[in-house]
């Protein structure tokens, strides 16, 4: 009997059949739902090799206080979420950033990436929390050992301070390249290079079009970057991380069927091991088109982390976000 069972399990997982069986338990929906505000947005995974864990940062959204103007999303601090597997995740804590001239300072969208035994995270920093969104946003780089306490290096020399969600890549041994938000020229995304991480030249326009949180990634012999466009996400592929086409189609546009996904999905992280490739987004759960929430309620204001696994055909990507996803994580 046990040589049968065994027999079932190897057939079931070389043909690919995603069953409970094979591959254990999906991933739940939602992912992950901060405690604290129960505003979890703008998410980064890592794997944190001194812990042996995968570390979930995301910005904090102040969403379970009382609040009818955007002040709820300033103030915020990055979140930690800890998973063994990337399936199950469990919150940790907030990180201790050594770097906060201001007094109700706001840390926005975390992007993070190591360089021997130092992490890096550029962060968009807000000299306060705010009615508003008509004051000052930079982004400034620090880095860490350990991924809990971070250090200021400096302040990124970009086109203006009107600047958000960086999006870092490394193309080779000697260049770096960084994508961001430049809210003053339509919201539209730029970029800037470095040699070695703490240098850095902005090099003008990469893609001229509306959207946000720029998220780079390699898969299927192609570079992507993934683009919020507050109507889903738009995609874009490049052979050199210069020249960028966007694909017809989008992707997390449409509600999906679970719990807490039925509202378009925002900004990502991609995930890439071997042919799978796997992105976690936010969504608004209370501001689906069906039911939508009270605007300024908790309901409307509430964020949960959600995971989908992303699947590449004659040169599209699509995301099928109600397919069960078997996630389980390797370790780096």
């Amino acid at each position: 009997m046990q040589r049968i069972i065994f027999v079932i399990l190897c057939c079931l997982s070389f043909s690919g059949i995603p069953t409970a069986i094979a591959q254990g338990k999906p991933a739940p929906k939602p992912l992950f739902d901060d405690p604290i505000f129960h505003g979890a947005a703008d998410p980064v995974i890592i794997y944190n090799k001194q812990q042996k864990k995968w570390w979930m940062f995301y910005t904090n959204r102040r969403a379970s206080i009382e609040d009818s103007t955007v002040q709820w999303v300033h103030g915020t601090r990055i979140g930690i979420a800890q998973s063994k597997d990337g399936k199950k995740w469990k919150y940790l804590d907030t990180c201790v950033i050594n770097y906060h001239p201001d007094s109700g300072y706001t840390h926005w969208a975390p992007d993070i990436i190591q360089e021997k035994d130092t992490y890096h995270m550029y962060l968009t920093y807000v000299p306060g929390t705010f009615k508003d969104w008509n004051h000052p946003r930079v982004i400034v780089h620090l880095s860490s050992k350990d991924l809990r306490n971070w250090d200021y290096q400096s302040t990124l020399p970009l086109v203006n301070q009107k600047v958000i969600d960086a999006a870092v890549y490394k193309i080779n041994d000697t260049l770096y390249r960084l994508w961001y938000n430049n809210e003053k020229d339509g919201k539209s995304i730029w970029y800037a290079d470095s040699r070695d991480l703490y240098h850095w030249q902005d090099k003008g326009l990469a893609i001229k079009a509306r959207g946000e949180g720029p998220k780079v990634f390699y898969w299927k012999e192609k570079y992507f970057m993934i683009v919020d466009a507050w109507k889903g996400m738009e995609i874009y592929s490049s052979d050199d991380l210069l020249k960028w086409v966007k694909q017809p189609d989008r992707i997390l546009e449409q509600p999906g069927k679970g719990k807490d996904d039925q509202a378009m999905g925002g900004h990502c992280d991609v995930l890439v091991q071997g042919d799978k490739a796997w992105v976690f987004y936010f969504t608004h759960p209370g501001r689906r088109k069906d039911a939508p929430a009270p605007a300024g309620s908790f309901d409307h204001k509430r964020t949960v982390i959600q995971v989908a696994e992303l699947e590449y055909n004659n040169g599209t990507i699509t995301c099928d976000r109600d397919r069960p996803v078997y996630l389980q994580l390797n370790r780096n």
